[in-house]
């Protein structure tokens, strides 16, 4: 990740030999298609979710409810967009995983995290777990819990909407490892301060809603 007119721009790049369902906390950033504001408004600095906002809030709530394996350090549902700290820490007596549907190549994890209204989650925060690199990627990843998550909130949007297969997500996400304690604290005061610097964010935009 780096620091781009004060702001953090999120690296769509993996790192090659980086096991993404190792134990650790990974930054994320998933957006809409077309960066449309589907989800709602900032209004005061503050988020105002629309329809389609809650339904994303609930279905993030539901997928750290029956996965086990994630937990939500901290997260924002902006407009077209969403920022979270989401932390892995295995257990390998866990059960199985549900997969809304979704491709299982890509989709699988999850944890707990208490959520308010204006889609902003926090949880107490643990010190990132030592990880380590290796060759493959187990099933149970942060791109297995993305898609599981982006396919059960794409479903129930376009029920809502009467929009069957229209999509609502950008095909991929933005990912990175978060390394040490001090760039934990610095993404979480980003991701909590970011309602009140929307019309700044490199992500802004003024795409109608639906």
């Amino acid at each position: 990740m780096t620091v781009y007119k004060t702001k953090y721009r999120v690296e769509s790049a993996r790192l090659e030999n980086w096991d993404y369902a190792s134990d650790g906390h990974y930054f994320i950033t998933i957006c809409t298609k077309n960066r449309a504001c589907l989800f709602g408004d900032v209004i005061d600095g503050h988020v105002r979710l629309s329809d389609a906002g809650k339904i994303v809030l609930a279905e993030w709530e539901k997928s750290f409810q029956i996965r086990s394996e994630l937990s939500c350090d901290c997260f924002i549902i902006m407009p077209n967009h969403i920022h979270a700290v989401v932390m892995i820490k295995n257990d390998d007596t866990g059960g199985g995983v549900e997969t809304h549907g979704a491709d299982t190549r890509g989709v699988e994890t999850h944890g707990r995290a208490s959520l308010q209204n204006n889609g902003r989650a926090s949880l107490p925060s643990p010190k990132p777990q030592p990880t380590k690199s290796v060759a493959t990627r187990r099933p149970k990843s942060i791109s297995s819990f993305v898609a599981g998550f982006k396919s059960a909130a794409t479903k129930r949007i376009n029920e809502y909407r009467k929009t069957p297969a229209k999509p609502v997500w950008q095909s991929r996400f933005h990912g990175h490892i978060v390394r040490d304690e001090k760039s934990l604290i610095r993404i979480r005061h980003y991701i909590i301060n970011n309602p009140g610097k929307w019309t700044e964010d490199d992500l802004y935009s003024k795409e109608a809603k639906l």
